[in-house]
This record gives C-alpha cells, structure tokens and sequence, in this order.
C-alpha cells in the first residue's frame, strides 16, 4: 500500500531538476543562483533564479513576489481553503462574485470541458471528495454513493453572468449538490503568472517548479538549454525515466502515480472518469506535454491521459505548438513526431 506526503512531493520535484541545476552549478559561483522553497496548493513550489547580473537581494525580492502570488491564488482558487471564490461557489445556492483571474479559469475550465466532450470536467470533484488518496489506511467509496455523486456531475450547470466592473462577474452552480474543482488547470495557469512577473522583471533564466510542472524562463546563462527530467511512474526516489532539452517552455506531467493508493492489487489514481467517478483505467501511466503555456500543458495532460496512448497522440499531433510523451504501463515510451530526445 502506498500513499503520498508532502515530503515525497517534495524529494521528486527537486529531483526533476537536479540534472539542470547540475549543470548550471559549473557555470561558475559569480552566477549566485538562489532557489527557495514553499509549500502551496498541497504541494512543493521550487524556484531558481540564475541571472548574473541580479543582485541576491533582488532574486530573494522577486522570489519574495512570487510566492506572496501564490498565496494569493491559493486563497482564491482552491476548494479546500474557506472563503476563496472556489469554495464560496461550492457553498452557495445563490450566485456568487468572483475575482477576474477566477472567471477566466472557469471559462477555460468549460472550454476543456466542451473540446473533450465532458471527458474533462471540473464537477468530477463531486465525486473526488469521496475519495482519500493520503489517508494511511484508505478505503473505496461505496458504489451508492458513486453513483450519486456523478449524477450531479455535469459542467453545463456552471452558469456565468459577466459584469463590466473588475472582480464582480458572479458563477454559480445550478445544481445545489455538485461542486467544482479547477486542479486539473489551476497549477498551470498560476506557473504562467508567477513566469510573467520574472519576465516583467527583466529575469531571463529561471526553472519554476510547481509540483512536477515545470517551466523554464530562457535558457541556462551560457545560452544552452536546460535539461528537464521526466519522472520515472511509480519511482520512489523520483528517478528520471528520461531527461529532454528545452528553453522558454513549459513540461508538465499527469499520471496515475501522482495521488493514489494501492488495495488488493489495484492502483486507485486521483483522474477520475467524469461518467463513473472511478479512476480512469487505460495503458498509460504518463502523459508529459511540452508547450509555451504550462495551463495549456496542465489541461492537455490531464486530456491525455483520459483519452489513453491512441487518441492522446492523435490529439496532440493534431494541435499546433504541442509535443507529448506517454509512458506507457509497461514502461514503453511513446513521443509525439516533434518531441525532442535526449
């Protein structure tokens, strides 16, 4: 039986990024990188800042900035955390105003939602709250209760009403039992902010690490790439499976190792099938995206991975300006015609 902590999260993202921050140690010590650390959003967030130009007060001062917009996004977008938009919108029968970030993400949510025709759907979490991927001694939801949840779960009963004014467009949920969870997107999207606040301030090589999606700002200050590690599924040291060259991109992982427990057997994983509440079961393990956006990425593999290796790779291959790689249960590697190799 395993189940996952805080700490094993954390051990693999700084795993992931040892071969790149490896290489750039040997640049030299007049680089001073500074990487810090914080716990958001349930999970490790890790940034390096390498710019050699910036003085250590002003990477600790930028790191400072990034990790106070995290906060800020922990308090607005998570359904765990009392009074964020999220959480009043699970809790309300009435609408409720949300802040212009949320909105945005709600409507990219259903976006998702109508592309995979409900395969993704942020109501799932009606019957994600039945199941504990952390408890020590886990245990299946009933079939009964399964059964009831994902009969609320239907994003059409998002219902959206824009206002002109900033932060005062209202969502509300038409169905007074289901609930809503934006995870699949969420971390993805607060990547892609906390990259732009480094580029607006004039950052040119950093690695931002939330959780195992990765974004890199620039290249390495000698100008070659850096070298992102893809988790090896189910590695309990976080073992890199494979390692890909890449710059100003963003590489983010969804699998069925992330959050889940072992009974009698079975890996039970926290991507659920939005038909029947249970972990979706397919030939995958992993689906890696590599893109410019990381909520892009966050969304597409998740999407991936729902769809399993086949239909993944033709939706991919069908997209413009997004590779993938899907590890397979077996461990055979798929790449879609443009990702690169080692």
């Amino acid at each position: 039986m395993h189940t996952d902590s805080a700490y094993c999260k954390y051990i693999r993202c700084v795993i992931l990024l040892i071969l790149s921050i490896t290489i750039l140690c040997s640049c030299g010590r007049k680089r001073e990188p500074l990487t810090r650390s914080a716990l958001f959003f349930d999970t490790i967030i890790q940034i390096t800042i390498y710019d050699s130009d910036l003085a250590l007060s002003d990477k600790e001062r930028l790191i400072d900035d990034c990790f106070a917009l995290c906060a800020h996004y922990e308090n607005t977008l998570s359904a765990t955390v009392p009074e964020s938009d999220i959480w009043n919108i699970n809790h309300s029968t009435n609408p409720v105003p949300v802040e212009d970030d949320t909105l945005f993400l709600i409507e990219r949510a259903i976006f998702y939602s109508e592309l995979s025709h409900g395969l993704i759907d942020p109501t799932v979490y009606t019957a994600g709250i039945l199941w504990d991927f952390t408890s020590e001694d886990p245990a299946l939801p009933s079939k009964q209760a399964l059964a009831e949840a994902v009969s609320h779960v239907d994003y059409h009963a998002i219902r959206i009403e824009k206002s002109s004014l900033p932060d005062q467009s209202t969502v509300q949920l038409a169905d007074p039992e289901a609930c809503m969870n934006l995870g699949f997107i969420a971390k993805g999207f607060v990547a892609d902010q906390l990259g732009t606040l480094l580029r607006k301030a004039g950052v040119q090589s950093a690695l931002i690490n939330l959780g195992g999606n990765l974004l890199a700002i620039g290249s390495k200050p000698d100008g070659s790439d850096y070298l992102l590690g893809i988790q090896a599924p189910f590695s309990d040291t976080g073992e890199a499976i494979t390692a890909i060259p890449c710059h100003d991109s963003s590489l983010v992982t969804s699998g069925n190792y992330e959050r889940f427990f072992r009974l009698n057997g079975i890996v039970y994983h926290h991507i659920l099938d939005s038909a029947t509440g249970y972990p979706v079961q397919n030939d995958l393990n992993s689906v890696t995206i590599l893109s410019s956006s990381s909520m892009q990425g966050d969304a597409l593999s998740t999407l991936c991975y729902i769809l399993g290796s086949d239909a993944g790779l033709a939706l991919i291959e069908s997209t413009e300006g997004v590779e993938a790689l899907f590890i397979k249960q077996d461990n055979s590697v798929i790449r879609s015609s443009g990702f690169p190799c080692e």
